[in-house]
């Protein structure tokens, strides 16, 4: 289903202010959508919460929130793994089984979720997840593990801790056998003039055909090394939400419900 939306007056757009959100809104910032929307840039939650505030119109929301607060997904594009992904990453200083306190990125939803799946497959646990800033040292003197995601996971992917570290898109993959979905563009369910799923997909796609110029710009911005941005952007993300995403999708939402998580305000 497709949604559309007016162009009077201009719709308000939260994307999401890491690396993996570079190609998505390339025509939005510098392409034929220039100027199409008011953009504004933030994190995963807090796109989510302005979203619920109704302070905007479109969302690259975490899919739990879609399910959450009754969205609709607009677009065949957003942000997903077919397995490792170097941006949602745990880390443990103890064994998987002895984790009791779990500090989570409070720009996470999504993966915070995925993280507690995780954990409680792997290690037979439910710690209690305590919202922290992503600063690794001070998670880890509060808490027995610790879950980054975004740009701070890929700054420590560049330099590793001392600590075991997993990824969980590959984790989630190696269990599932498909691949999992973080993010989706999603909006109400009304109808406007715009076809919002072409503005979307269109903005991808000359976002991948400037994916050399992406890349010499992000990785000074955002003090990466190019390599790995490159390996990023290139391998690990998967930006297309095909039918394989919408099963692992579908499968994930299915399996976070044991948590009751539709109903915690801070998952």
């Amino acid at each position: 289903m497709t949604l559309a939306y007016s162009t009077t007056p201009r719709l308000n757009v939260c994307a999401v202010n890491y690396l993996n959100t570079a190609p998505l809104v390339w025509g939005l910032s510098y392409g034929s959508q220039r100027g199409l929307f008011n953009i504004a840039f933030s994190s995963p939650a807090d796109c989510a919460d302005r979203l619920a505030r109704g302070d905007v119109d479109i969302g690259l929301a975490p899919v739990i929130e879609i399910q959450r607060l009754g969205l609709e997904a607009i677009s065949d594009v957003g942000i997903a793994c077919r397995g490792e992904i170097r941006s949602i990453l745990l880390i443990s200083k103890k064994p998987l089984r002895q984790v009791r306190v779990l500090a989570a990125d409070v720009n996470s939803r999504t993966s915070v979720l995925l993280a507690r799946l995780f954990l409680a497959e792997q290690g037979g646990c439910a710690p209690a997840v305590t919202p922290e800033k992503p600063d690794l040292r001070r998670m880890l003197s509060r808490a027995d593990a610790a879950l980054l995601i975004g740009d701070a996971a890929l700054r420590m992917a560049a330099d590793p801790p001392p600590f075991e570290v997993w990824d969980l898109g590959a984790e989630w993959n190696k269990a599932t056998g498909l691949p999992m979905v973080f993010a989706l563009w999603a909006g109400r369910p009304n109808r406007h003039s715009l076809d919002l799923h072409s503005v979307f997909r269109t903005s991808w796609t000359e976002g991948r055909m400037h994916l050399e110029e992406i890349i010499r710009r992000e990785s000074p911005a955002r003090r990466l090394p190019e390599p790995l941005v490159r390996d990023y952007l290139t391998r690990c993300l998967v930006h297309e939400i095909g039918p394989r995403e919408r099963e692992g999708l579908r499968l994930f939402l299915k399996m976070a419900a044991r948590f009751d998580t539709l109903k915690e305000a801070g998952a």
